[in-house]
């Protein structure tokens, strides 16, 4: 009897260091995903698609969150939509983004903040096509931080665009006390809010 109680406390404890030993392994396994973007889930596009309501080039990298840490990393079909963090286009290839030429869309790593940060390529930009909208962004080239509604929405949609979070370090609306910041976001703002779609 007394052998009996013995194994069964042995097998109980067993079973906690095997789950304790699980959550640290995806504890361990999503502080890697984390510094080492390359690890994560990815997808390149075969031939054009629409995703988050943009229309993605052939050979577009669509990186996704881990879900499991037996995921593979390339994939051979795609993933759930909302479990994208960034779109990277192909070296040399660049979407129209509110007028601007741009080659990446990285979602917010805050998930309080709705909203993704677009990379434009300004050597693309044509003269005759430069805007105030894109020479106030090209000011502090950097990237650009947007709040949207919908975060399944990452197209130049401006009735899903909330404000202009920040444009690199120097300009973010989180100095809310900074006056000068502050101006220079909401003229991105309402400079934005002119372009034609």
């Amino acid at each position: 009897m007394e052998a009996k109680k013995i194994l069964i406390i042995i097998g109980i404890i067993s079973l906690i260091v095997i789950g304790f030993f699980y959550v640290y392994l995806n504890a361990l396994g999503s502080a890697w995903i984390i510094n080492k973007p390359d690890k994560r889930p990815f997808f390149v596009t075969s031939k054009p698609i629409i995703i988050k309501k943009i229309l993605l080039p052939k050979g577009t990298k669509i990186i996704y969150e881990k879900q499991y840490f037996w995921e593979k990393y390339e994939q051979k079909e795609l993933l759930n939509e909302k479990n994208i963090t960034s779109i990277y286009f192909r070296e040399g290839t660049t979407i129209n983004w509110g007028g601007v030429p741009i080659t990446s869309i990285v979602k917010f790593f805050n998930s309080e903040m709705k909203g993704f940060s677009v990379t434009a390529d300004f050597d693309k930009l044509n003269e005759n096509k430069k805007t105030q909208f894109s020479n106030l962004w090209l000011s502090c080239n950097n990237n650009l931080g947007i709040t949207v509604k919908n975060t399944n929405d990452w197209s130049f949609n401006k009735k899903n665009i909330l404000d202009v979070e920040s444009c690199g370090v120097n300009n973010q609306r989180y100095f809310e006390k900074d006056k000068n910041q502050q101006r220079f976001l909401d003229d991105l703002y309402n400079e934005l809010m002119l372009i034609k779609d």
